[in-house]
């Protein structure tokens, strides 16, 4: 990690303490109202498991399902940068995605970036693949029907990493019907990892893997 990026992620990790603070002084009820205006970042551990695993599997085609402010942007930027692949990354809030090009130009690392805006369902739907890594975090209500829809434009081997499987517990419910619905498809071998907020770590064994 170069020191450009670093301070990019050190940037970022004092903003989401700074605004950690903030959510602790208000109600849940608050919270949700303002969630919008926070990081909510995936953190350091899954940032770099998810870096890992990109850069493990040689992944030319890394897809992210929402770009927020852009933290986990960079370490899969990064991973893009390091395979000489692209990462597309979607969203649908067009001042997050400001926000993150920003960073991204401050990481020197906007080459390595597809940003699409728009809703990721219809982003996903028009999009060729395939796919060698999948990062899934987004509204937690659409996991599932995303996941439809770019399954079947995995490549063989491809990870899928869905954020959010543990916390916040108010999730709970999504996260739940997402691992049960991600273990149902075929090729699929999925596995919890206690990471960050929970991940819900899936690879697509296609029969062409020897």
């Amino acid at each position: 990690m170069d020191a450009a990026i670093a301070a990019v992620l050190a940037e970022y990790e004092k903003r989401g303490a700074e605004e950690h603070k903030l959510q602790l002084k208000g109600t849940m009820d608050e919270w949700l109202e303002r969630r919008d205006e926070f990081l909510i970042a995936v953190g350091p551990a899954t940032g770099q498991l998810l870096n890992i695993l990109a850069k493990s599997v040689k992944a030319r085609t890394i897809l992210e399902l929402g770009t927020s402010y852009g933290y986990s942007t960079v370490w899969l930027a990064e991973a893009a940068r390091a395979t000489g692949g692209k990462l597309i990354t979607l969203d649908k809030a067009a001042y997050k995605q400001e926000y993150a090009r920003t960073m991204l130009a401050k990481a020197g690392l906007t080459a390595h970036v597809d940003f699409r805006l728009g809703d990721a369902r219809e982003t996903i739907a028009s999009l060729a693949g395939p796919f060698d890594f999948v990062l899934v975090d987004l509204w937690k209500d659409l996991y599932v029907e995303c996941l439809d829809l770019f399954y079947p434009k995995l490549s063989p081997g491809a990870f899928i990493a869905a954020d959010n499987m543990l916390l916040p517990e108010n999730y709970r419910e999504h996260a739940l019907k997402y691992r049960k619905h991600v273990r149902s498809k075929p090729k699929i071998d999925s596995v919890l990892l206690p990471v960050g907020s929970g991940v819900e770590l899936s690879r697509y064994n296609d029969s062409s893997i020897s």
